[in-house]
């Protein structure tokens, strides 16, 4: 009798502790395809943003390279893992040559005339969309109180976290440069006209 008590309390404990075991899975789980997703949103802005910064760099020295992922390769890449991604070497400067000088030197001269500015070439870039589409969405909102969810939500964009922070590093960069106010915890709203 003692041992189908014993037996029966131990089967209890093993089916309680297969019912934790089953939530905590699932929701590990949830937790992983949470934090895939924002691993890739990063990935994203990191290459954005090697982009941006190689970009920069061959405007500073006159080169016309496209960017390295432009470029075309021979060989399949290895999918990038944590150690194996390095920002691209920096190119240096020539010493003597500083701010104006560096940038408008004679390697920036086109058959002896400048090249073209940085106000013709303007509508050609996609950079700042995401900031004009954000400014446009608050102009429509008028005098309504947004968040960033909202923000991510109207622009059909991903609602998971790392959409909604780069929404949010967005609306408080605007923030910074005096182009929307903030009116609240996590409130925007556009200056008024």
């Amino acid at each position: 009798m003692a041992r189908t008590a014993r037996t029966a309390r131990t089967a209890r404990t093993i089916e309680n502790t297969a019912e934790s075991l089953q939530g905590e899975l699932d929701r590990l789980e949830l937790q992983k395809r949470s934090l895939e997703r924002e691993l890739a949103a990063v990935a994203d802005h990191l290459d954005t943003v090697r982009r941006a910064v190689h970009a920069l760099e061959s405007v500073m020295t006159g080169q016309a390279d496209p960017p390295p992922a432009a470029q075309p390769t021979a060989t399949p890449r290895p999918a990038p893992t944590a150690s194996t991604q390095q920002p691209p070497p920096r190119e240096k400067t020539p010493r003597g040559t500083t701010g104006k000088a560096a940038v408008e030197g004679p390697e920036r001269r086109v058959s002896g005339a400048r090249a073209p500015s940085r106000a013709a070439h303007r509508e050609d870039r996609t950079y700042g969309r995401l900031t004009e589409q954000i400014l446009a969405h608050l102009a429509q909102a008028g005098d309504t109180d947004v968040r960033a969810r909202d923000v991510a939500a109207a622009l059909g964009r991903a609602t998971d976290s790392g959409s909604i922070n780069a929404i949010r590093s967005t609306l408080d960069r605007l923030v910074g440069a005096s182009r929307i106010r903030r009116t609240g915890r996590g409130l925007y709203r556009s200056l008024p006209s």
